[in-house]
């Protein structure tokens, strides 16, 4: 079944691209029907997609209503060559990977490599960052390195979301769905103006559902999921040309702790491997919390018919507690109990200007942020527990500009800058106790440490100019094409699981890493098919890998620079609107990711070796398609849109050292949805099926091979097959 639904992905970008050129001179005099212009804020004004030489998936509120998404990781199923999903041994935690780049690793300390926006504000950490989707105008994904605009930790791409202004009537939409496992999602938006300037709206969500699975040692819900989060804003508009916004936002996952499926079976009671890859044979208990929540003031001022100044203040704080079971057992074998805490002071000022000929920003962004956390690892099998804990102080300012010049009536010259600054201390501790019990660092019984693995503080700096320069060209008023060269610059760190003992040079931390990018592009409207095609050659380098492995006494952890990869691919996207009431939305990208170097520390020569002929890049699979049919008619005197639609991964490897038993083939997922709105666009009724051939397909793992910790190999799984139905009421 899989080979045919690429086929037919296959066939069908193939089929529209050749429809491209056949049609972009038609596209010149002709406009298609009933088609709105994509505005996005990628290059932080607003624009029409077309004009943007970068390459954006946009996704509005209807489109995300259309195909039943429920949180930001539907993104990967729409988005060509991205990964989205929720990390392993999480319910809100979320990984992010667009053209093989990003960061598996949630640890403190470690920086992801797909930035994350909410209105504009930096999301620095990843914990609680798998956002459900309520009271949402659009998520733009932009794709490869964004050094200039959005600077550090956006060397994969950035994921901007975007809310809802406020009404300026009043307003109050209620919204609620049932679905399989005892789904309950209730949703209450609305706002009130209180006088013609000013205006206040608050929106609150509760998400809660059986688990997929269950913990057969404990009888707890596995995959459950109990998420309450809410905002509240206030909107002043004194005059036509400023515009303020003041919003709180909070988040609280109390779910169960998610625990993965043994892959291998392993000694003793509870070691074998459950018929559910849903259930587990956990044995470790304890608190499971993630709360984040944020303040943003945004102000938007237009100085003149020329220049618009725009300032963004933000503070944001989470903390998590967790439980991971990384042996999947009743005995302490490999247990993992943790805490994670950060905070994080942002502001940035922006100077928009547009004239006749020259339209751009300069800028001034700057981060405190702090970082810290412990954990605990509970090895039974060595009578001991290793205690880990630390913390990462970080200050960043950057310089910034980006620039279009009209060279001609068609012809553009794009012109970004970046200087990035990080200042970085780090704490790393890390000692054994004895006795397979947590230790003092999580609450356990006092005691001194048997032996101390590391101890150090340390500060570094780091700083890059990232340039992109790009050039584009309307062949029409509705085709563009563009060429760009773009760098992004991720800053180095301390590894937080350091043993200084195992790897001495840990203490001296690891430096920073880089993508360069070249991309060509065509996008905009041809007849009745509008499109976004690019092709993209990326050199990876000094890339930061994170790896654990099992070493005498325990765990041995590498972050390497381990030297530098080459990416390189295509993708194409659009939609074709084939009658007036049937279009289709399409989206396909190939990728090619290979290691030119690979270094890794060998424990027992105590020297590095280049081993690329032995990995490969995760999370890269070299296929990615979608292809979704939406039919819209007049029934019963409403509007119905029907959208059956199908997503392709190919095969991709969970770790940087492939694993046949971890690693995922290649798979589709099957979804229809159907929804409804009444003639007075108040009622809307959604019925939603996903995964409805039921895939079992991996989002994670971890892979602890050895007598010593049961040869725990420990799968993390997508959602299986769902139905949900939902109403919605506006007044």
């Amino acid at each position: 079944m899989n080979r045919l639904i690429k086929s037919a992905l296959l066939a069908g970008a193939a089929w529209s691209a050749v429809s491209t050129g056949a049609m972009a001179q038609e596209a010149m005099t002709q406009e298609p029907a009933a088609v709105d212009d994509i505005v996005v804020t990628a290059r932080r004004r607003d624009e029409q997609l077309k004009d943007v030489p970068v390459s954006v998936t946009a996704l509005g509120e209807e489109r995300l209503e259309q195909t039943g998404a429920s949180d930001i990781t539907a993104l990967q199923q729409q988005t060509p060559n991205a990964t989205v999903q929720v990390a392993r041994g999480s319910n809100s935690t979320l990984i992010s990977f667009i053209r093989g780049v990003g960061q598996q690793d949630p640890l403190w300390g470690f920086e992801p490599g797909v930035g994350l926006y909410v209105d504009d504000v930096y999301v620095a950490r990843p914990q609680g960052a798998v956002l459900d989707i309520y009271d949402i105008q659009r998520i733009e994904v932009l794709r490869g390195p964004q050094g200039s605009l959005y600077g550090r930790n956006t060397v994969g791409g950035a994921i901007k979301y975007v809310t809802n202004k406020l009404s300026l009537d009043p307003s109050l939409t209620l919204r609620g769905a049932y679905g399989s496992y005892n789904q309950i999602d209730l949703v209450a938006s609305g706002s009130m103006p209180v006088t013609d300037t000013l205006r206040i709206g608050a929106a609150v969500a509760s998400y809660d559902r059986d688990g997929y699975g269950e913990n057969l040692n404990t009888g707890a819900d596995q995959y459950d999921k109990d998420i309450m989060a809410g905002r509240v804003s206030v909107e002043f508009q004194p005059y036509e040309n400023a515009f303020f916004r003041l919003a709180y936002d909070k988040v609280v996952d109390s779910s169960n702790p998610r625990h993965g499926h043994r892959e291998l079976v392993g000694t003793g009671s509870g070691s074998g491997v459950p018929d559910s890859v849903y259930d587990t044979y956990a044995g470790i208990t304890g608190d499971q919390k993630v709360e984040n929540e944020g303040v943003s003031l945004t102000a938007e001022i237009g100085l003149n018919d020329t220049w618009t100044f725009k300032s963004i203040s933000a503070y944001r704080s989470g903390h998590t507690d967790t439980v991971i079971d990384f042996d999947n057992t009743p005995a302490p074998t490999l247990d993992i109990p943790a805490f994670y805490g950060d905070h994080q002071f942002t502001q940035e000022f922006q100077f928009l200007f547009d004239t006749d000929r020259i339209q751009g920003v300069a800028g001034l962004f700057y981060l405190d942020g702090h970082a810290e956390g412990a954990f605990d690892t509970i090895a039974g099998n060595l009578a001991l527990v290793i205690g880990t804990a630390g913390f990462v102080d970080t200050k960043s300012i950057a310089l910034f500009t980006d620039v279009n010049l009209d060279l001609t009536e068609r012809l553009h010259l794009g012109l970004g800058l970046r200087y990035t600054n990080d200042d970085k201390t780090g704490r790393v501790f890390r000692a054994n106790y004895a006795g397979a019990t947590r230790s003092p660092l999580l609450g356990g019984t006092a005691r001194n440490p048997t032996l101390l693995r590391t101890d150090y503080i340390a500060s570094k700096s780091f700083d890059q100019l990232t340039p992109k320069v790009s050039l584009s060209y309307d062949f029409s008023d509705a085709i563009t094409g563009y060429a760009s060269f773009s760098q992004g610059f991720k800053s180095g760190g301390f590894d937080m699981r350091g043993d200084a003992i195992l790897t001495p040079s840990t203490v001296n931390g690891y430096a920073p890493e880089t993508v360069d990018s070249y991309e060509m592009g065509l996008k905009g409207r041809a007849g009745p098919l509008s499109f976004s095609s690019a092709i993209f050659y990326n050199e990876y380098n000094d890339q930061q890998v994170t790896t654990q492995v099992p070493a005498v006494g325990g765990i041995a952890s590498f972050v390497d620079n381990v030297g530098q990869s080459t990416i390189y691919g295509a993708e194409f996207e659009g939609a074709w609107f084939l009658t007036d009431n049937l279009t289709a939305n399409f989206a396909i990208g190939y990728l090619k990711a290979e290691f030119d170097q690979f270094l890794r520390y060998n424990l027992t020569t105590g020297s590095y070796e280049d081993i690329s002929s032995q990995v490969v890049l995760q999370n890269a699979p070299e296929w990615t398609g979608y292809l979704g049919l939406t039919w819209t008619g007049s029934v019963m005197g409403g509007e119905l849109a029907v959208t059956p639609s199908v997503s392709y991964r190919d095969d991709y490897s969970q770790f940087e050292f492939p694993n046949p038993t971890l690693d995922q083939e290649a798979f589709a997922l099957v979804d229809l949805s159907a929804v409804w709105t009444d003639p007075t666009d108040r009622w809307t009724v959604g019925l939603y099926g996903k995964n409805l051939t039921d895939e079992e397909y991996r989002v994670g793992g971890y892979n602890f091979l050895g007598a010593v910790f049961n040869n725990s190999v420990i799968g993390y799984y997508g959602p299986p097959r769902t139905f949900t139905a939902s109403l919605q009421f506006k007044f």
